[in-house]
């Protein structure tokens, strides 16, 4: 297992993946519990499956983008640590399944050769920065959003305020107004925007904060109408203090910022936001575009002579999966990838393809599918001829066709019913009964296999979501219908209605009664939403109605899509058990960690990365001592308030101030030298403090 040191060039990552290896050991031991190597795994991109004694690996991939040697990277590694099977996530991440826990460590040296990281995929801290695929290609953008969206990606990663927040925080970049990055459900979205100063234009961002799907949707509030670039890294670093230090912690349901922000209003969010200044590294942080201006350059300028078999074929490709860049004489490529599932056979000589005969890129898209960038007009015919031998040129990129859909109870721990099933027979119908709908792009289908909505279904124009529905002594698998989501543009969304719940089998009949009431009812020229606003919720409902009858079902209805047995609800394990041991003991060992990070980042002058760390050490210290009370410790801020009231103003606890005044210098000096040292030296004094306390107490519970 320790073979992989001498391959990692950065001593950053080879400390962090061999803190992965250490943490599994002392997990197998039982020497950390498992609620505490969860924490770390996850912020690792290792993540528990349904299936008993396996992992789902994430890969992070920023934005989406890949070259020709990274794809080559993953599909080695899918091969040697995993089946084979690449998944595309709404996120533009790939996920590789049916992974050993012992060898991921080495499974992710491996991907660091070609810079490929797993860090922060998973877990409570800053998740893939997302962005539009036609991010720098897009006729209609103000600007390339990439590089601001890879800054981003950049300084959050292992940044020390955003490793153990109460839950996870997705951002986005939009490159115009169509918001097709989807800002309106991300706790922090973007929209490219420019404006005119004097003579001068300046790029910058319309800011979207704290919206959200799962079972209580959010439509984000706007944060800032416009927002110059060079205070893009600031501002997000103040939101993520405020909602490390304020959000909740206890209660998962309750811990995503949307409700941080419901709870203390915009403004009040805001006004927190502000007396976080002082503390930051950076007032104002430019960002270097240069290097994502350099000139578009190609494998070779040699066309290969190809036979198109069916010019009407290679015309309707054309019109629905190519598309025009801003760049003249360019274009892009889009890939149909059935539910974002391919193999690395194909991916090597997709990787072989772009990197001869395109740009050396590719981006995967939040619809799960891939986009081929910077193909000149004369090779589109290759392009066109060699994916087709790859099984890659099913028209219908990003239409009705294109559903999208998470993976369900294929692997998922919570999964419901079979998103991916249902998907399957749903395409099969649009294929056969609808083929006129290939190029239409008005109407989108989503699929998740629980209310979480990792496949989006709430925001789309058609959306299911898997649920189970109690027949006599019975559990039959079940959709949740919901019809009317989607994206208005600039930062503005809707979110579907739900209308009625049935037996999955009955899906493909639903969407049948749907389509074939828009096609005889709608108004000419009229779009589905327009057509959905003007009938009305109830109207749909009693188009479905009937479908909900469950008095009728067959036992081909008690078995769920994609499988021969009778449906089971089941909820998989999936996570090893581990040795429960003391959670206080396990929270002051941490407070250690934090205090060899805080004066590692002192010795290597990073000062605002160091008083992070103090902070995060004297918090969890004291987190530790109200736990062995008992005492809510739900929030940072208010672990600070009962710390005071339970140990400092009872006299238990003896400090040269309130343990308030001790905390929050932290938000009322500027990231000095001197401050991190002060700052340090108190965390390491409020440890010593806490820990001799503890052992007082210890000693006479014995």
């Amino acid at each position: 297992m320790q073979s992989f040191r001498s391959e990692i060039e950065n001593p950053v990552v080879e400390k962090d993946i061999l803190e992965l290896e250490r943490k599994i050991r002392l997990f197998k031991e039982g020497q950390i519990d498992e609620e505490r190597f969860r924490s770390l795994r996850l912020a690792r991109g290792v993540y528990g499956q349904r299936q008993l004694g396996v992992q789902m690996i994430r890969i992070k991939l920023p934005y989406g983008k890949v070259t020709s040697e990274q794809l080559h990277r993953i599909a080695d590694v899918s091969d040697e640590y995993s089946r084979g099977r690449l998944h595309i996530t709404t996120r533009q991440d790939i996920q590789i399944h049916y992974v050993s826990l012992d060898r991921t460590p080495e499974l992710w040296a491996q991907l660091e050769k070609d810079d490929i990281t797993l860090r922060e995929a998973c877990g409570n801290a800053v998740r893939n920065v997302t962005a539009s695929e036609t991010a720098g290609i897009d006729p209609k953008e103000p600007f390339d959003v990439t590089p601001y969206a890879h800054a981003t990606f950049e300084f959050f990663l292992r940044n020390p305020i955003c490793q153990e927040m109460g839950r996870k925080f997705k951002m986005s970049f939009s490159a115009t107004e169509d918001d097709s990055a989807i800002s309106f459900i991300h706790d922090l979205g973007f929209i490219a925007k420019t404006k005119k100063v004097g003579d001068k234009e300046i790029k910058g961002f319309k800011v979207l904060l704290a919206g959200g799907l799962g079972s209580q949707p959010r439509q984000a509030d706007v944060m800032y109408e416009f927002l110059e670039t060079d205070l893009l890294i600031p501002t997000i670093e103040g939101v993520l203090r405020v909602f490390d230090r304020h959000g909740e912690r206890a209660k998962r349901a309750k811990a995503r910022l949307k409700f941080l922000v419901k709870s203390l209003g915009l403004d009040g969010f805001l006004a927190l936001v502000e007396a976080e200044k002082r503390a930051l590294a950076y007032q104002t942080y430019p960002i270097d575009t240069s290097k994502f201006e350099q000139e578009i350059t190609f494998g070779t300028d040699e066309i290969p002579p190809v036979v198109i078999e069916s010019l009407d074929e290679y015309n309707q490709w054309k019109k629905t999966n190519v598309l025009k860049q801003k760049q003249e004489g360019l274009y892009a490529v889009g890939i149909k990838v059935h539910l974002g599932d391919f193999y690395t056979d194909k991916a090597r000589l997709l990787a072989d393809l772009i990197k001869k005969y395109a740009a050396n890129e590719l981006r995967f898209t939040l619809r799960q599918n891939i986009l081929i960038r910077h193909v000149r007009e004369e090779f589109l015919p290759v392009f066109y001829a060699e994916l087709k031998k790859l099984g890659f040129t099913d028209t219908g990129y990003n239409s009705l066709f294109d559903i999208t859909a998470c993976p369900g109870t294929d692997t998922c721990n919570l999964g419901i019913a079979s998103s991916t099933g249902i998907a399957a027979q749903l395409e099969k119908v649009l294929k056969a009964e609808y083929p006129h709908y290939v190029d239409n792009t008005d109407i989108t289908i989503k699929i998740s296999g629980c209310m979480n909505a990792c496949g989006q279904h709430n925001m789309a124009h058609i959306g299911f979501q898997g649920m189970s529905v109690k027949v006599g002594a019975l559990l039959a698998p079940a959709l949740q219908v919901l019809i009317g989501g989607g994206i208005v543009g600039d930062g503005q969304g809707r979110f579907a209605d739900k209308l009625v719940k049935i037996p999955s089998k009955r899906g493909p009949e639903a969407l049948r009664i749907l389509l074939n009431d828009f096609e005889a009812n709608k108004e000419e020229n009229e779009e589905f939403l327009s057509y959905y606003d003007r009938n009305g919720k109830t109207y749909f409902y009693d188009l479905l109605k009937e479908l909900s009858d469950t008095s009728n079902l067959t036992d081909e209805d008690f078995i769920d899509w994609g499988h021969n047995e009778k449906y089971v609800k089941a909820i998989g394990v999936g996570e090893c058990a581990g040795v429960v041991i003391d959670l206080v003991a396990t929270l002051l060992f941490e407070s250690e960690e934090k205090i060899e990070n805080a004066s590692e980042a002192l010795n290597e002058g990073q000062w605002s990365d160091s008083i992070y760390h103090s902070y995060a050490a004297i918090i969890n210290t004291a987190k530790a001592l109200l736990t062995s009370e008992g005492a809510k410790t739900n929030t940072q801020a208010g672990i600070i308030t009962s710390f005071d009231k339970v140990f400092v103003e009872t006299n238990k606890i003896e400090l040269p101030t309130t343990f308030s005044e001790l905390v929050y210098q932290i938000n009322q000096n500027e990231p000095t030298e001197a401050f991190a040292k002060k700052y340090l030296q108190e965390a390491k004094t409020f440890y010593t403090t806490i820990d001799a306390y503890r052992k007082v107490e210890v000693a006479l519970e014995n």
